[in-house]
C-alpha cells in the first residue's frame, strides 16, 4: 500500500538514500531538510531548520504524512564535546518540535547505539533490553530524544556504525579513504589517526536504509530495534583493509586533535528483534570499504580537474 512519508534529514548520508528507496517502492515522500541547494527525489519538498517549531508544523501540516521518519541530527560523536549547546538544540529540541508538530502520524525515531554507553565484553552483543548509560554529549542527547520518542508511543532505532559512499569526511574511514587517495597522487605517505584500537559493528548504509524502510511501512508504536549486524571490528582492522585496498605503503601518526575524551572500547549489537521482521544485512564491510575507496578516488580527481580548469582558460586567454 502506497504511504505518504515525511523524512527529516533528508539529504544527509541516510536521508537522501531513504527518499529514493521509499519513493521506488511507489510512497509518495516528503523531504524536510535545512539545505535543499541539492534536493533529494521527493514528490515535495521543505527547506526548515528542525530548531523553528512553526516552520515545521507548517511543512508537516503541508505534507499531512501517514508517516514520518526523524533523521535529522548532528551525529558526530567528537564534535558533541565542542558544540553541546547545538547537538542538544538540535537532537532534543528538534526531536520535541517534530513529535509536536505530528501529532497522532506515527513517527519512526533514528536514535544511536552510543546511547548503551560502556557495555563489558561479556555481555555483548548488545540487546534493547540493556539501560541505557550514555556517555558523551552526543549519546546523552541522543538517550533525552528516545525518552521524549517513547512517550509519544514512536518507533525507536538504536543505529550501529553506518558504512558507506556518501558519509562526511570527519568522520573516521571516510577521512582514510580521502587520505589514501591523495596519497597515491602523490602526497606524502602519512595518514593522520585517531584512537584506532575502538571496536564498532558496522552496517552498510544501503542495508541500514532497508531496514528503515521495512519499519516505516509497518510501524512498531513504542518498539526499539538495534540496527547492527552482530559483528565488531577495530578501527585498525579496517584501516588495513582499506590500506590493502589502495595497494600503498604508507605510515600512520596519531593526531591528539582526532582523540575523543571518552572513547568506548566496544559497541556491538544484537538485531533480533529487527530480524524477526524479515530484515538481514547483506552488504559486508568489504563491499562499503570499497565504495569508500571508489568514492574518493573520484572526488579527488574531480577536485583535480576543477582546479586544473580554470589554469588551463587563463592559458587559452
Amino acid at each position: 500500500m502506497s504511504r505518504r512519508i515525511l523524512v527529516t534529514g533528508a539529504t544527509g548520508f541516510v536521508g537522501r538514500r531513504l527518499v529514493a528507496c521509499l519513493a521506488a517502492a511507489g510512497h509518495r515522500v516528503g523531504a524536510v531538510a535545512i539545505d535543499l541547494h541539492e534536493p533529494p527525489a521527493a514528490e515535495d519538498s521543505f527547506a526548515v531548520d528542525i530548531r523553528d517549531r512553526a516552520a515545521l508544523a507548517q511543512a508537516v501540516a503541508r505534507f499531512a504524512p501517514d508517516r514520518i521518519v526523524h533523521l535529522a541530527a548532528l551525529s558526530h560523536v567528537g564534535e558533541s564535546w565542542r558544540r553541546i549547546p547545538d547537538y542538544f538544540a538540535i537532537n532534543v529540541l528538534g526531536v520535541e518540535n517534530l513529535l509536536a508538530a505530528a501529532g497522532r502520524c506515527p513517527v519512526l525515531f533514528m536514535s544511536s547505539a552510543e546511547v548503551y554507553g560502556l557495555v563489558p565484553e561479556q555481555e555483548q552483543p548488545i540487546s534493547e533490553q540493556r539501560p541505557v548509560s550514555p556517555r558523551t554529549p552526543y549519546a546523552l542527547t541522543k538517550a533525552a530524544a528516545e525518552r521524549l520518542a517513547l512517550a509519544t508511543g514512536a518507533t525507536v532505532v538504536r543505529s550501529f556504525n553506518l558504512i558507506g559512499a556518501g558519509q562526511a569526511p570527519s568522520f573516521a574511514l571516510p577521512s582514510f579513504a580521502a587520505q589514501l587517495a591523495a596519497i597515491e597522487r602523490g602526497a606524502p605517505p602519512l595518514l593522520s589517526v585517531g584512537n584506532l584500537s575502538a571496536r564498532r559493528d558496522f552496517v552498510h548504509v544501503e542495508d541500514a536504509v532497508l531496514a528503515l524502510v521495512r519499519l516505516a511501512e509497518a510501524p512498531q508504536p513504542g518498539g526499539i530495534f538495534n540496527l547492527a549486524s552482530g559483528r565488531d571490528h577495530s578501527i585498525a582492522e579496517l584501516l588495513e583493509r582499506l590500506i590493502a585496498l589502495s595497494g600503498l605503503e604508507v605510515r600512520c601518526a596519531e593526531d591528539p586533535e582526532k582523540l575523543r575524551p571518552v572513547d568506548v572500547p566496544r559497541l556491538c549489537g544484537d538485531a533480533s528483534r529487527l530480524r524477526a521482521l524479515g530484515w538481514a544485512p547483506e552488504r559486508g564491510v568489504e563491499v562499503a570499504l570499497r565504495d569508500l575507496f571508489a568514492e574518493a578516488r573520484a572526488n579527488r580527481d574531480r577536485a583535480a580537474a576543477n582546479a586544473a580548469a580554470p589554469e588551463a582558460g587563463k592559458r587559452g586567454a
